[in-house]
């Protein structure tokens, strides 16, 4: 008996921002992206601080792309509720969340605990179940999930099943917590100098940088390496592109991450 409201005009942070206020909206679903931009936005901040109750939101959950420490603490200072990571496909439904009701504490960046009714593990390039903190395929094991309803594609236009397991094509570690941590998607991991980088966990870290407002990693092709890492990388309104700033960048995934997954190479 709660009514849902879908907003059908193309984003606007602003067009956002009176949409909720009209309808009082009080359980916010997006995506990190329009959160970003949201904050990139100012309106937002100028709403709140103003006028703190205008808005009626109780809480807000996220999908589509990994939720960001930048992006959880910009919703919990500026919108005044918690923020709380989601996954799935349309073939599973959601299958890992952080659930706004449960008491266990998920750690800000993981994708959540699997969902009652799936039963999920990682898998090897050798379809082996691996332990918590190795990187590997998310599948969910069918025959222990009774919520789990796909059965295959129209077509039969892929093969997404091995034996009893579901195979997602996304990159995941698990960790002994039971949170399950996004990498990317199998086919874009970068291998660079016989180390595998998610590109999520490159881009993730070069928005932690004040003057990005956008970033995007991929694999460029290199002789010795294989492949370096790439950022392009939309810096904030009024900010232009420099070399310190570049370094800055690579500075800081390279603290932050590793010096195998920094990149070598930015484009703003």
């Amino acid at each position: 008996g709660v009514t849902t409201y879908f907003n059908e005009a193309g984003f606007d942070a602003t067009n956002t921002r009176d949409f909720m206020v009209r309808h009082k909206i009080t359980n916010l679903a997006s995506s990190p992206t329009a959160f970003r931009m949201m904050k990139s936005s100012g309106v937002f901040e100028e709403i709140t601080d103003n006028n703190p109750s205008t808005l009626s939101l109780r809480c807000a959950n996220s999908a589509g792309e990994t939720l960001n420490t930048e992006v959880v603490s910009w919703v919990q200072n500026h919108l005044g509720c918690q923020v709380c990571d989601q996954y799935g496909q349309t073939e599973t439904g959601m299958t890992c969340c952080e659930h706004h009701a449960l008491e266990h504490e998920c750690p800000v960046g993981s994708m959540g605990m699997a969902l009652p009714g799936h039963t999920l593990v990682v898998l090897d390039d050798d379809m082996q179940v691996l332990p918590d903190g190795e990187q590997g395929q998310l599948a969910v094991v069918v025959s222990q999930s009774p919520a789990f309803y796909f059965r295959g594609y129209s077509w039969n236009e892929k093969q997404a099943f091995f034996e009893d397991y579901y195979l997602t094509g996304d990159v995941v570690e698990r960790h002994s917590d039971g949170s399950y941590w996004f990498s990317g998607r199998d086919d874009d991991i970068i291998t660079t100098a016989g180390y595998r980088v998610g590109p999520t966990d490159v881009e993730n870290t070069v928005l932690e940088h004040e003057a990005v407002a956008e970033s995007a990693a991929v694999g460029v092709p290199d002789e010795v390496r294989g492949h370096n890492i790439k950022s392009y990388v939309v810096l904030k309104d009024g900010i232009e592109g420099s070399d310190e700033i570049a370094q800055q960048i690579k500075d800081l995934v390279r603290k932050r991450l590793s010096t195998h997954a920094y990149p070598r190479e930015i484009e703003f």
